[in-house]
C-alpha cells in the first residue's frame, strides 16, 4: 500500500485532481468530508460542538448551521483551535480506519485541505501539491462560487502560503492552465511514479542504484533533503537520534548522482532493526544488497522506494567514526572551495571509468578512497 497525501489552497483545483486519481484506481480518503460526517445530527462530534458554541451553531433541524459557526471561528483563533480539538481528532480516527481497510496493494490517497498547515507532510511517503498562483485562484473563486472579492483573499491568507506548500511538496501539480494539461499531468504522476512506488512498497524493493551519472548541481537538493530527513525522522521516532543530509547533494554549487544521501542516527543494531519496519512503510526499505560494518558504526542501509526521488538512508551510531566521518567532509566541502573542486575532479574521473556499470558499487568505493570514508556504503 502506497500512502500519498494530496492538498492545495482553496480554489486550487484539487478536486479535479482527486476525481482523475480516483478514476485511474486510487481510494481517495477525503478529509473534508469525513470532517462532515463526524459532526452530522446525531454525532458525538456534533454534541461536543454545540457544548463547545452553545445551541447558536444548531439549525432548526438539529444539524450544524455551519455559517453560523464560521462566523464564530473565523478571525478568532482560540475558537478556531477548540473547533480543531473537537473535529480533528475524529477525523484523524476515521481516517485511520478507512486506510486500514484498504487493499494491501491499494494507492491511498488522503486528501487533507490543510496539511501542510498541521504539518502533516512528513507523515505520507509522497506528497502531492495542486499549485495555483493566488490572484488565478481569488478569480476563480469568485467566478465559479459566487464569493465576494474580499471573502476570498481572506480565505487564501488564512491558509499556508505558495512557499510553506512548495517547501512540503514532493510533487507539485500546476493547475493554472486547462483542464486536460492538468489531467495528462496526472496520468503521468500515476503511472510514471504512483504505481511503480507501491509496487516496490508492496515488494519491499528499493529503487536500483543505477550507473554513476553525475548531474549539474540542484537547488532543489535542499529541499528535498529536508523533506525527506523529517520523513526519516517520524519514521524512526523515539529510537532516532536525527537525521542529517549528507553527501555530495547536501553540498552547494557540487555536480552529483541525483541520488540524496541521509544519516539516521540510532543507538544499536537492536534499535535499527526496530526501526526498519517503519522505514519501509515510509518509503524506505531495506537495501538487501548492502555491506554494513558494524566497526565504523554503520548498522543498516536503506533505500528510497520511490522512482521519482532516489535515496539512501544509512543507520549509523552517532559519535561513530563513520558517523563524524560524514558531517566533517559534508561540512569540509561545503567551506573548502579547493577541496570541493578536488573532489568533484575525483568524481569526473569515477564517472568516465564506470559510466557502464549497472549499479555505482565501484564508482562509490573510487570516490570513498579520495574522501578516507571508513564505511564507503553510500555517496552522491
Amino acid at each position: 500500500m502506497l500512502r500519498t497525501g494530496l492538498t492545495g489552497g482553496i480554489g486550487a483545483g484539487k478536486s479535479t485532481v482527486a476525481r482523475r486519481l480516483v478514476e485511474r484506481g486510487a481510494v481517495l480518503v477525503d478529509s473534508d468530508r469525513i470532517a462532515r460526517e463526524v459532526v452530522a445530527p446525531g454525532t458525538e462530534g456534533l454534541a461536543a460542538v454545540a457544548g463547545a458554541f452553545g445551541e447558536r451553531v444548531l439549525g432548526a433541524d438539529g444539524g450544524l448551521d455551519r455559517p453560523a459557526l464560521a462566523a464564530i471561528v473565523f478571525g478568532d483563533p482560540d475558537a478556531r483551535a477548540t473547533l480543531d480539538g473537537i473535529v480533528h481528532p475524529l477525523v484523524r480516527a476515521r481516517s485511520g480506519e478507512l486506510v486500514a481497510a484498504a487493499p494491501p496493494d491499494a494507492i491511498v490517497v488522503q486528501d487533507v485541505p490543510l496539511l501542510v498547515e498541521g504539518r502533516m507532510a512528513p507523515s505520507f511517503p509522497l506528497v502531492v501539491v495542486v499549485g495555483v498562483d493566488a490572484e488565478e485562484r481569488v478569480r476563480r473563486l469568485v467566478a465559479s462560487r459566487g464569493m465576494a472579492e474580499a471573502d476570498a483573499r481572506a480565505r487564501i491568507a488564512a491558509q499556508a502560503t505558495d512557499e510553506d506548500r512548495r517547501a512540503a511538496a514532493d510533487v507539485w501539480l500546476d493547475n493554472s492552465g486547462a483542464e486536460d494539461a492538468t489531467l495528462l499531468q496526472v496520468d503521468a504522476l500515476w503511472d510514471e511514479r504512483l504505481v511503480p512506488f507501491e509496487q516496490n512498497l508492496r515488494a519491499g524493493l528499493p529503487v536500483p542504484d543505477g550507473p554513476p551519472s553525475l548531474v549539474g548541481p540542484d537547488p532543489g537538493w535542499a529541499a528535498a533533503g529536508l523533506r525527506l530527513t523529517a520523513r526519516v525522522d517520524a519514521a524512526a521516532g523515539s529510537l532516532g537520534r536525527g537525521t542529517e543530509h549528507i553527501g555530495s547533494t547536501a553540498v552547494p554549487g557540487l555536480a552529483a548522482r541525483d541520488v540524496l544521501d541521509l544519516q539516521l542516527g540510532v543507538e544499536s543494531g537492536a534499535d535499527a532493526a526496530a526501526v526498519a519496519g517503519a522505514l519501509a512503510a515510509a518509503g524506505f526499505p531495506a537495501d538487501p544488497a548492502a555491506d554494513a560494518d558494524d566497526r565504523a558504526g554503520t548498522l543498516r542501509v536503506h533505500r528510497s522506494a520511490d522512482p521519482g526521488r532516489p535515496a539512501v538512508v544509512v543507520l549509523r551510531v552517532p559519535g561513530s567514526p563513520a558517523w563524524r566521518h560524514a558531517l566533517e567532509f559534508r561540512d569540509r566541502l561545503r567551506a573548502d572551495a579547493r577541496a570541493r573542486d578536488g573532489y568533484a575532479e575525483r568524481k569526473r574521473a569515477g564517472e568516465a571509468l564506470y559510466d557502464d556499470d549497472p549499479d555505482a558499487g565501484r564508482y562509490s568505493a573510487h570516490t570513498a578512497a579520495w574522501r578516507g570514508d571508513p564505511s564507503g556504503v553510500t555517496e552522491s
